[in-house]
């Protein structure tokens, strides 16, 4: 069972579902795309509240010229040895600017929802049991310090940003 999960608690009615050749969205859904057919949709019309899913091999920088367009980027976490969504989500939040949902699907385990948090993802898409049970009991893991800035501050707002200043020169 897939539930959705955000910082204020599961979410019920979620609109959202990964279309597939065998999956589509039924009027009461919105689907989301892949990055080729979402940007076929968006060069054929000026439509709004789109969502796209990212792999891991896609390159996010060709969402772009989109972004006011969207209403949700999902990352695919294929595995829990495969980070590259990691990258996606700091690209899109620092230097392309989205601010929009930024969702986590796929391998989703209860350790890395932290780190996630951290680089902007906002909602997850959870279908492991562990994960679903400490989430439902508010039970996340983590470490309230960080030495690297992210998207999110760490507890306090303390970032340990300063340690990456250049040392001064005398």
């Amino acid at each position: 069972m897939t539930k959705i999960w955000r910082e204020t608690g599961f979410v019920e009615h979620d609109p959202w579902v990964i279309e597939t050749d065998e999956v589509k969205a039924t009027k009461a859904q919105k689907p989301l795309l892949g990055l080729d057919a979402l940007i076929a949709k968006a060069e054929e019309s000026n439509e709004a509240g789109l969502g796209v899913v990212i792999k891991p091999a896609d390159d996010v920088t060709r969402l772009q010229p989109y972004l006011d367009r969207l209403d949700i980027v999902a990352l695919a976490f294929p595995a829990f040895n495969d980070g590259r969504a990691f990258s996606h989500a700091s690209l899109l939040r620092q230097r392309l600017g989205y601010f929009n949902e930024l969702r986590a699907v796929g391998d989703v385990l209860i350790d890395q929802i932290p780190l996630m948090l951290r680089v902007g993802i906002d909602t997850f898409s959870v279908t492991n049991e562990t994960a679903l049970r400490r989430l439902a009991e508010n039970r996340l893991p983590g470490i309230p310090h960080y030495y690297q800035p992210t998207a999110r501050r760490a507890e306090g707002g303390q970032a340990y940003s300063w340690r990456r200043l250049p040392a001064k020169s005398a």
